[in-house]
């Protein structure tokens, strides 16, 4: 790859990888697309060839791999064209499952985390409510506890993975006037009494089950709390640097995509006497967006790298999410262009890519939010400190 990050290993695994993804996912995206759906044999698969266990102990059936290896597993689950599927096995490995390794004891470990890496069950991770969106302390979910158990009432909404899941990892009010610091976080069964999903029709991301969850006097054992009851706001903000981690991978590598499509189709299109890639103006548009989406990587690297070496970098990953979900959006749409008439027929890659990358700069903290958050660090030099001893 040209990096000083990645092994001869690392090589090997994305060029498996790839075989993997090209041999048993590709083939069945466009009907995951149609029916919005993803049969559940391909979550076996991807647990038999342990690719939900790249970053976990091996304790429990994971590999305890660098985070390159993660690194790669989003950068070519973007290169299949499906955000949807990539969203519902990135939402599965690095959100709920996160959640379940630090904050899950022992007993919750075995119960979901193995299941969880070996594909024998999906979870999702339900944070967003109707009325929250970004503010997650303004959440209004309640878990009241009576005796050995809490009572769970409330919504969720924006929740992938929200229809068709085994579990779910749940944010909640355990004590509503503490504001952010009365959060706790459940895990529960999806056949819990009371749990009800409505799915939602999105834009794109067609593929996954993204879903609206009501809570209706949910009975859920006091042994289900994860952590500490009232620390679930740490939680989050702690795992957050992670996934916006994540959402900056997603981007630069969906925008390389559709760059290397853009610059094949130029290559074999002629025009006027002469193929697109020679007019200058397309030469210089293409290298402009070159550039930008090289920047957006290797800055993704470096917070990897600094990640994976327990350094606690919020500030670098929310910049990290922020640009690279704008440039992404920015790319696909020059290159979308650059297609001319065919970038805006679904027989192309480019109207779904389309579709699928204008969830970047909202999903996971809206753009503005992150700007805020940034500001805060940058203006009025507010520290953010690792709440997980």
């Amino acid at each position: 790859m040209g990096t000083s990050y990645f092994t001869e290993e690392h090589d090997a695994f994305r060029e498996s990888f790839k075989e993997f993804l090209q041999r048993e996912v590709v083939p069945h995206i466009d009907k995951w697309e149609k029916d919005g759906k993803i049969e559940r044999f391909i979550w076996k698969k991807f647990g038999e060839m342990g690719y939900f266990g790249l970053h976990y102990p091996e304790k429990y059936g994971g590999l305890d791999l660098d985070l390159f290896y993660t690194v790669i597993f989003l950068e070519e689950l973007q290169k299949i064209n499906s955000g949807g599927f990539a969203a519902a096995m990135w939402a599965h490995t690095y959100l709920a499952m996160t959640h379940i390794m630090k904050e899950g004891n022992e007993a919750i470990r075995q119960k979901y985390l193995v299941p969880s890496i070996n594909g024998e069950k999906m979870g999702c991770l339900c944070i967003s409510e109707p009325f929250g969106g970004s503010d997650v302390a303004g959440m209004k979910t309640t878990a009241v506890r009576e005796g050995d158990h809490y009572i769970i009432n409330g919504s969720k909404t924006f929740i992938t993975n929200g229809l068709y899941s085994d579990y779910l990892v749940v944010a909640v009010k355990t004590s509503p006037d503490l504001a952010h610091k009365g959060m706790s976080i459940l895990i529960m069964d999806r056949d819990a009494p009371g749990i009800a999903s409505t799915k939602l029709d999105k834009l794109g991301w067609r593929a996954s089950d993204t879903a609206e969850i009501s809570f209706d006097n949910v009975k859920v054992p006091v042994a289900n709390l994860m952590g500490e009851e009232n620390k679930g706001f740490s939680y989050i903000m702690e795992h957050f640097a992670l996934e916006r981690l994540v959402m900056g991978v997603n981007a630069h590598a969906r925008a390389e995509y559709a760059l290397d499509y853009a610059i094949q189709y130029m290559s074999e299109r002629t025009a006027f006497g002469k193929k697109l890639d020679e007019f200058q103006v397309l030469r210089h548009k293409v290298a402009e967006m070159a550039s930008e989406v090289e920047m957006c990587k290797v800055f993704n690297y470096n917070i990897a790298h600094r990640l994976d070496n327990k350094e606690y970098v919020v500030k670098e990953a929310t910049m990290a999410k922020l640009n690279a979900t704008r440039i992404a959006d920015k790319v696909i749409y020059e290159c979308l262009q650059l297609l001319g008439g065919y970038g805006y027929m679904e027989d192309y890659p480019m109207a779904r890519l389309f579709r699928d990358s204008r969830l970047g700069p909202i999903g996971g903290g809206t753009s503005e939010i992150l700007c805020e958050i940034i500001a805060k660090m940058v203006i009025d030099k507010k520290t953010y400190k690792s709440a997980i001893k």
